[in-house]
């Protein structure tokens, strides 16, 4: 079918790359270079320059992935509107998700969704925010969860729900003694920090900015779950997700240090590419994103 072909067309010149493209459309080496001849005999013209390490668009090929992507928004649109028509919830789903989100807040959004649609196909990649923007950038993702906020032009960004930041150390620290502390306590701290492009270490360093904190010392780590364990043994106070350390803070296992006229809150995003059609999937997941302050917290 020519919509197959045009896909496999536009994911090349996307990657600049024939190896990246197979492996995102799950094809072979051979079977992608195929697409691409049959193109080029259809249209009797040369549509791209390529070597082993790089693909470069001639004159009929900047036309072709123009009207390629039209004709593939066209056609996933015609797709939309049937499976509205039929209330057909199907084929498949492929999610960014960062640390925080993907790791306490959608296992069970996923869970209840697999569930009531179980013929949609579902995936999910975790990283941290600036990795799964890049994802849905190279097109390897329909939908990115992050957590923070981003203006890009060629991004569409719907926040879907807040959530709300603390900090915490482990029980025993000398911050932890008191009910309230003021901010100038929190001076010349040891502090347990995300990586740089997460969401979590952009808020962390807008906050220490603003305060005007100096850190006596930090040591980094690339999941909020590492954070969490370095907290917990005593290395330092982290900011995290509540939803991070909500069954820490029950069990007493850390404890919040509580600034007060201090509230730290942050947007919970999803992520498309302006202009993209979503499958119908997509557009149902969305909406049930759209919905979880009213009855997920």
């Amino acid at each position: 079918m020519i919509v197959e072909t045009l896909k496999v067309y536009v994911t090349v010149v996307e990657q600049r790359n024939f190896s990246r493209a197979a492996e995102i459309l799950h094809l072979s080496q051979p079977g992608v270079s195929l697409h691409i001849r049959n193109l080029e005999k259809e249209f009797n013209a040369k549509l791209l320059h390529r070597s082993p390490k790089w693909v470069k668009l001639t004159e009929a090929g900047e036309l072709l992935y123009v009207r390629a992507k039209e004709m593939l928004n066209v056609y996933e649109s015609v797709k939309l509107d049937i499976a509205r028509l039929h209330d057909d919830v199907s084929g498949t789903l492929q999610i960014g998700a960062s640390f925080t989100i993907g790791e306490y807040v959608l296992p069970r959004l996923f869970a209840s969704f697999a569930k009531q649609y179980p013929e949609v196909e579902m995936g999910v990649f975790i990283g941290n925010s600036a990795q799964v923007v890049e994802a849905i950038r190279d097109n390897n993702m329909d939908m990115g969860l992050i957590e923070e906020d981003i203006e890009a032009h060629d991004l569409a960004v719907t926040p879907f729900m807040k959530d709300e930041l603390i900090i915490v150390a482990a029980e025993g620290h000398p911050l932890t003694l008191s009910d309230v502390v003021d901010v100038e306590r929190l001076q010349d701290q040891v502090w347990v920090l995300r990586e740089s492009g997460s969401g979590t270490r952009a808020a962390s360093d807008r906050f220490l900015a603003q305060t005007g904190l100096r850190i006596e010392r930090s040591y980094v780590f690339n999941s909020s779950q590492g954070v969490k364990e370095a907290v917990f043994s005593g290395l330092g106070m982290a900011m995290l997700s509540r939803w991070v350390v909500k069954r820490e803070l029950t069990a007493g296992l850390l404890k919040e240090i509580s600034i007060p006229g201090i509230r730290l809150e942050r947007n919970f995003s999803f992520v498309r590419r302006t202009g993209q059609v979503p499958s119908r999937a997509n557009e149902v997941f969305s909406e049930r994103l759209l919905t979880l302050d009213n009855h997920f917290i």
